[in-house]
């Protein structure tokens, strides 16, 4: 059974627009990485607690994009999240970018690493991480 992707929306804004009249490429990451603290904190692991309180930290090792079609300012965009399997060590994100009539903007991932907070040596991720990510929407 496939999962449910966990939705975001977006609405980039005049100051998230290059001079060629789209969105500048960096913002993608950066709603990207709005999804992400959204879809943990949704999932009961908000990123504040983990950075103030747990052992590890699950900083992005990897991240790129594909830009299919222009974002324009003030367009209303769908983030579609979609974690895959968790490796031991690390996990991957996928993300869509989606227009109201369901036409894909552009696509993205990131891969995110467990490490320790004290050395930041690799480490195995926590099962209340695993759950969140394996678990069905």
């Amino acid at each position: 059974m496939t999962k449910r992707p966990f939705e975001y929306p977006i609405e980039p804004k005049l100051h998230e627009i290059d001079p060629a009249g789209v969105m500048f490429f960096a913002h993608l990451f950066r709603h990207m990485h709005d999804a992400y603290e959204a879809f943990m904190d949704a999932a009961g692991l908000p990123l504040p607690d983990i950075l103030a309180r747990a052992d590890y930290r699950l900083p992005v090792v990897h991240a790129e994009a594909d830009y299919l079609a222009p974002i324009r300012q003030g367009e209303r965009l769908g983030i579609r999240l979609h974690p895959g399997e968790p490796g031991e060590h690390s996990f991957r994100i996928d993300y869509a970018f989606v227009d109201p009539a369901g036409a894909e903007r552009a696509r993205a991932h990131s891969v995110h690493a467990c490490i320790d907070a004290a050395s930041g040596a690799s480490r195995s991720l926590p099962e209340a991480v695993r759950a969140v990510l394996t678990s069905s929407a």
